[in-house]
């Protein structure tokens, strides 16, 4: 049994958007736990909800219904991204979360607010050789530039870490060297983070635990290897079987 204490929560959580004149249910009574040092995966097809619900998390939309709780106390997410208060977003388009007219050392300071040394100590941990600092983000490979927003997400000193999609742009060999840093991360920081992913062989490799979406609505949750060995909906069966077919 894991005693360890839940450091995210989110109770009931649903979130409806209008369409072409109706009403789409992205969300519906979603909950979900994060523990400390831990690494959740959210796994679903395009449009199972899996980032909305990341969204609404760290602040970035709000939810029509339920609640958010971060150590136990209820917070509302909205300004959470902007403040960097507690958790952190690493987005799919890493080129695209830096300003492409500053030096990768301006845009570490200017965000966080960190200092040289702390700049070169976290950008030293995530991998990365100090004169990849000035360069601007078009001069970095994919692989480099989302190290950076890692980067950049620890300069925050948050003790969570959003990942949406991050490996979905990279090659295989790339992603791979992305997976082994978060688990390093996670290992040496006792970081807590939520990896969503279509991709349901990369998250089990990575994750502790396993949260399915479909339509927005969780189908099955559990630890990884019950999940994968034993899946109990009928759609985690079908996401299960398309691995095997391709692998």
């Amino acid at each position: 049994m894991d005693n360890r204490e839940d450091i995210l929560s989110g109770l009931q959580i649903s979130k409806k958007y209008n369409a072409n004149t109706r009403e789409v249910e992205a969300l519906s009574d979603v909950s979900f736990s994060l523990k400390k040092g831990e690494i959740l995966g959210i796994v679903g097809e395009s449009g199972s909800g899996k980032s909305t619900l990341l969204k609404i998390i760290s602040g970035i939309e709000k939810p029509d219904k339920g609640d958010l709780l971060y150590k136990g106390e209820s917070y509302k997410g909205a300004g959470i991204v902007k403040t960097g208060k507690f958790l952190q977003m690493i987005f799919q388009d890493a080129y695209g979360s830096f300003d492409p007219r500053m030096t990768m050392r301006k845009s570490l300071m200017e965000i966080s607010g960190a200092t040289e040394k702390e700049i070169l100590e976290i950008t030293g941990k995530t991998g990365l050789n100090k004169e990849l600092l000035d360069k601007k983000p078009s001069r970095l490979s994919g692989g480099q530039c989302q190290r950076m927003s890692i980067a950049r997400a620890l300069l925050s000193h948050a003790d969570i870490l959003l990942c949406d999609e991050i490996t979905s742009a990279l090659d295989v060999s790339t992603q791979a060297q992305v997976v082994k840093l978060l688990e390093e991360l996670k290992k040496k920081n006792d970081l807590s983070i939520i990896f969503v992913s279509h991709d349901l062989a990369l998250v089990s490799t990575l994750c502790d635990r396993i949260m399915v979406l479909k339509n927005g609505v969780c189908v099955e949750e559990g630890e990884t290897s019950k999940i994968i060995s034993n899946p109990k909906d009928a759609y985690t069966k079908l996401l299960l079987s398309s691995v095997i077919t391709v692998n």
